[in-house]
């Protein structure tokens, strides 16, 4: 009975990490927006953190200083989007696993 069991988690268990792989696939290519400056600096990243796109408006090319802290906030607001949406696809994975309090799985 015991030998089994483990049969059928282990099945379980690479049943899993298949499906995660595919949800990490498919979030590599979802594309999310960050933005600062009221929509001034742009950046598209996908939820994997690759930068696809920065698109600066004109008005911002004139000050080099604000435009690099307008550059790291949009960069910043991209990476939590990217972050909170992989997060939400793969909370389902850790679901029913009656793990302790406090952990989680690495995503």
């Amino acid at each position: 009975m015991m030998k089994g069991g483990m049969a059928g988690l282990m099945k379980q268990a690479q049943q899993m990490q298949a499906n995660m792989k595919k949800a990490q696939d498919e979030l590599a290519m979802i594309e999310v927006e960050g933005q600062s400056g009221s929509g001034m600096v742009k950046v598209t990243m996908t939820c994997a953190h690759e930068v696809r796109r920065v698109n600066l408006d004109q008005s911002v090319l004139d000050d080099k200083e604000m435009l690099e802290d307008l550059i790291v906030a949009a960069l910043t607001d991209a990476n939590n989007k990217a972050a909170e949406t992989s997060k939400k696809r793969m909370s389902g994975f850790s679901a029913g696993m009656n793990l302790p309090p406090g952990l989680s799985l690495p995503f």
